[in-house]
């Protein structure tokens, strides 16, 4: 697929807005607006992650992010893992990486999915 310009992804974008409140999902997904719609969207989809790549977090931000979703402290999770809170808190500035198997159980106490943490 060739690159689009920024005015074309502008004009794909204007597009998407416009169709969004006339397309419904009770639609049959070959109305034309239904399609117009989904070859806008892409388009915009496609420009966006080329030029506003999102980054994947750091194991450091999906540990500190975990452990605030699971209302947990560092102390916390160092004793479910059996290792010491500053261990924990090296996990959590980025100073360092836990290895796989603390990993996998981080992993499984603060419902973080092993491929984000794996960062895939």
């Amino acid at each position: 697929m060739r690159q689009i310009t920024e005015s074309q992804y502008q004009l794909a974008l204007r597009r998407v807005e416009e169709l969004l409140p006339e397309v419904s999902e009770d639609m049959s997904p070959d109305d034309p607006k239904a399609v117009e719609l989904a070859m806008m969207s892409d388009i915009v989809i496609d420009y966006e992650e080329s030029h506003y790549p999102i980054e994947k977090p750091t194991v450091a931000e999906l540990i500190k992010d975990g452990l605030k979703e699971m209302n947990l402290t560092q102390k916390d999770l160092a004793k479910e893992l059996g290792i010491s809170t500053t261990r924990v808190n090296d996990f959590t500035t980025g100073r360092a990486e836990p290895s796989l198997s603390v990993a996998g159980s981080i992993c499984r106490i603060l419902k973080i999915s092993p491929a984000a943490m794996m960062r895939m």
